[in-house]
């Protein structure tokens, strides 16, 4: 059964790599299939701004979940961020500096093996462990033990082989303070991870509606010990009320304590938002996904 719904994602994986791109500002330029020697080859869509120039240098946001992110006539509930709309608007009225998007397609049966943070759960006592498996929690995804924790496999990909690749072949400024990434649910926690397990890469994270209850949340320990300098680094969370994110506002106000024993202060280097009503959805952050983008990528003076 297993086998058949790998071949089956392989299929349409394959099926939507080959279809066109449909955005309504700017372009896509798709790298199918992306090879790698730390995880399983990928789609990669890399979006440019109208008037994308290769005289001028562009800061660079890498998203998850990047077959979700511009083409609704392409995804699986024909939903999008509109990510190519949303940044038109600010690039355009100068809120933001020029950025171009780097949309990795997740790996759909591997998504949360690649996403949940492997060195939290090394962190746990074994006592714990024993706890958080016998609990058959519905926010605990099986595949992430049975397929093993890839996410710092996954990260080593970001940094080692997609970046540069990135910076090569595409008029970037590559330094950190240029370079951010982000993500939603299990994409809001590799990103957050991202962000500690690379602080000399990206300056910012944005999280939204992250996915702090899986696996028990052991996410917490880890992140007490690897928080980024708060002189040079920002993060962005947010969370809704409604349906999957009804459960994040404990896991929330508890991270946003550790954030700022760490010296992170509100609306300066940290930001961490509820939205009454908000659903776990790619319509609900779309709505607001201009929020993040403004608090990361203003334009420098």
């Amino acid at each position: 059964m297993k086998l058949l719904l790998s071949i089956l994602f392989l299929s349409s994986t394959i099926l939507l790599a080959a279809q066109d791109v449909k955005v309504s500002s700017g372009k896509v330029v798709r790298h199918g299939f992306f090879n790698s020697e730390y995880v399983d080859a990928r789609t990669v869509d890399v979006w440019l701004p109208e008037n994308y120039n290769e005289e001028e240098q562009y800061a660079v946001l890498y998203m998850h979940d990047g077959q979700m992110l511009f083409d609704a006539s392409n995804t699986w509930n024909n939903q999008e961020w509109g990510v190519d709309e949303v940044m038109s608007v600010l690039i355009n009225n100068k809120r933001i500096r020029k950025c171009i998007v780097v949309g990795i397609w997740n790996n759909g049966a591997k998504r949360h093996s690649e996403y949940f943070p492997r060195r939290g759960w090394r962190m746990t006592d074994k006592e714990k462990q024993k706890k958080i498996l016998l609990m058959q929690d519905a926010h605990i995804d099986p595949a992430i033990f049975e397929q093993g924790m890839l996410a710092d496999q996954y990260l080593q990909f970001i940094v080692r082989e997609l970046k540069p690749y990135i910076d090569k072949n595409y008029s970037t400024h590559t330094d950190k303070a240029n370079t951010f990434i982000m993500g939603s649910s299990m994409g809001g926690l590799i990103s957050c991870y991202a962000l500690c397990e690379y602080p000399g890469i990206f300056e910012g994270a944005i999280c939204m509606s992250t996915h702090w209850p899986a696996v028990g949340g052991v996410t917490f320990n880890y992140l007490k010990h690897n928080i980024p300098n708060a002189k040079t680094h920002r993060i962005y969370f947010d969370y809704g009320t409604a349906t999957l994110d009804s459960l994040y506002e404990p896991y929330q106000l508890k991270v946003d304590s550790l954030m700022f024993l760490h010296g992170y202060q509100s609306d300066k280097n940290y930001v961490s938002k509820r939205f009454e009503g908000a659903e776990h959805t790619e319509t609900a952050w779309r709505k607001r996904l201009h929020i993040p983008l403004e608090f990361m990528l203003k334009e420098e003076k």
